[in-house]
């Protein structure tokens, strides 16, 4: 009964000593997560409003948000009564240990610090990088996330961003569709061409210029094909892709132009 008493003694005891400082550090965490909400929020206007490009102001956003809220900590610890100064050099020796462990991010953030300042990408244009091909949804801290033709989200670390091969079929504003039409030896090369250049000239979202181009690509086993390339915006790859390749075989079939394709001969037996 008597050491009940003791350790209920020693739990107030605690309380009074511990217990207003551990109340004001969590008002003080709130009010601080509160604050850190507001700031950010006006630093999105501020940055909005003077027209920042949108993969700088996200990631300084990020990178911002981040400093406050270790700032935050900081400060709570310290209400606590942990000596910042103790609490700086436990940091400080276990750092090298920390980074050596975290080498991978630790190179994501500087992949991302690079692409920030290097501009390989931005939000909003279609790249290929890592074997993905996407559109960049967003440029964080450690990470590029694009968005697949499939509709996928693709996460990739900033550190093979920055260090890999980057295809961006964005930034020259145009993208050339690469299709191959092939038809039969016996079809006139000619008119072939006109049927399958109107194809492409009639299509509304086929860039004039460049011009699109009909030309001979090869003199195959069975075929000659032709390579058929328009130009469009990147954002109308794939009805362009999909429409040339529709189109094409509508209106070769309309001329009378016949694309060849593998026939089966049936052999009749007598018995």
């Amino acid at each position: 009964m008597e050491k009940a008493q003791e350790w209920f003694d020693y739990g107030i005891e605690l309380a009074k000593e511990f217990g207003p400082k551990l109340i004001t550090a969590l008002i003080i965490y709130i009010v601080g997560m509160w604050v850190v909400k507001k700031i950010i929020g006006g630093t999105r206007k501020v940055m909005s409003k003077s027209k920042y490009d949108e993969s700088l102001q996200k990631f300084l956003l990020n990178l911002f948000s981040w400093a406050l809220k270790v700032f935050l900590i900081i400060i709570v610890i310290s209400r606590l009564g942990v000596d910042v100064t103790t609490f700086a050099a436990v940091i400080a020796a276990a750092g090298l240990a920390v980074g050596l462990a975290l080498q991978g991010s630790l190179s994501n953030f500087a992949g991302g610090v690079l692409i920030m300042i290097f501009k390989p990408y931005k939000i909003g244009d279609l790249v290929e990088a890592q074997g993905i091909l996407g559109k960049v949804k967003g440029i964080e801290i450690f990470t590029t996330k694009l968005i697949t033709p499939q509709n996928k989200l693709a996460i990739i670390p900033n550190g093979a961003m920055a260090n890999g091969n980057i295809i961006n079929y964005t930034a020259e504003g145009k993208m050339r569709v690469d299709t191959v039409i092939g038809v039969g030896y016996d079809e006139d090369i000619k008119k072939t061409k006109e049927v399958l250049l109107k194809v492409l000239t009639s299509n509304e979202k086929v860039l004039k210029d460049p011009a699109p181009s009909v030309n001979v690509l090869e003199l195959a086993d069975s075929s000659v094909n032709f390579a058929v390339r328009p130009y469009c915006n990147p954002e109308d790859y794939w009805d362009v892709y999909f429409a040339t390749h529709e189109n094409c075989k509508i209106a070769l079939d309309e001329a009378g132009i016949e694309i060849p394709y593998p026939h089966q001969v049936e052999i009749h037996k007598n018995a």
